[in-house]
């Protein structure tokens, strides 16, 4: 067995699958590229020409072999086009799907259980590393304002002086009118606001209250009606549009 093929059969992969992925593959990964892991398809009848997906640092990449698995197609989507990674198991292996940002669902199925769920954790390891990349490394301190010295009113004298005139000397002290102070204005205490319940926000309703694998589900019911007949492309085009839209 080649050492290069050795780090992707931890979980069984057909050897001969993953040295042929392999050899074509190099061709086109790109500068720093690595490969981090790789699923092969094990269908319960004919695994001949099985699909396969590389996950490496920089993008995923579906393989699917044709011309008898003389040639094959290369499909990626890089890490900054991938939104989200789910698994579906089902009895005979599982389903791995990825949405992109251009509401598109990519998925390979009969993938063993548990090379589904070291694909999807891969996946949700990327997702995290680019996520941290995007965050700023030192946001800039908020600068703080000094506060606004206070004004301070010069003090009003409470006396003012009063110019001395010659009066004439009066004996009825009642005719004597003494300065008149202003008269006390009343204070009226304000009443305090009504405060106003808060109301419950509205249980989500429709699509909108599934979860992921409960859309998904849908979804494929949908793509099975199509199939079958039942529903017109453009229905179906309609309803993954909907269900995509709460992914």
């Amino acid at each position: 067995m080649k050492e290069h093929i050795k780090n992707f059969l931890n979980e069984e992969q057909d050897p001969k699958a993953v040295e042929k992925i392999t050899s074509k593959i190099s061709d086109i990964l790109m500068r720093n590229e690595e490969i981090g892991y790789i699923g092969v398809q094990k269908k319960p009848a004919i695994n001949v020409f099985p699909d396969s997906i590389v996950l490496t640092n920089k993008r995923i990449i579906i393989c699917k072999p044709k011309n008898l698995g003389l040639s094959m197609d290369f499909t990626d989507h890089p890490w900054t086009a991938v939104t989200g990674s789910f698994v579906k198991e089902n009895i005979l292996g599982s389903e791995f799907s990825f949405n992109t940002n251009t509401d598109l669902t990519v998925s390979i199925d009969y993938i063993p259980k548990i090379q589904a769920r070291k694909i999807n954790t891969f996946a949700k390891e990327q997702l995290e590393l680019l996520k941290e990349s995007n965050m700023p490394s030192n946001p800039q301190p908020v600068a703080q304002t000094e506060p606004e010295p206070a004004i301070i009113a010069e003090p009003v004298n409470a006396v003012e002086e009063i110019e001395e005139v010659e009066t004439e000397e009066v004996n009825d002290y009642a005719e004597i009118i003494t300065p008149g102070s202003r008269p006390s204005v009343p204070v009226y205490n304000e009443m305090p606001a009504p405060v106003e319940e808060e109301r419950p926000a509205p249980k989500p309703e429709g699509l909108a209250a599934l979860s992921k694998e409960e859309l998904f589900d849908k979804l494929q019911n949908y793509k099975k009606l199509l199939d079958n007949g039942l529903i017109l492309q453009g229905e179906y085009d309609a309803f993954k549009k909907e269900i995509l839209s709460h992914l």
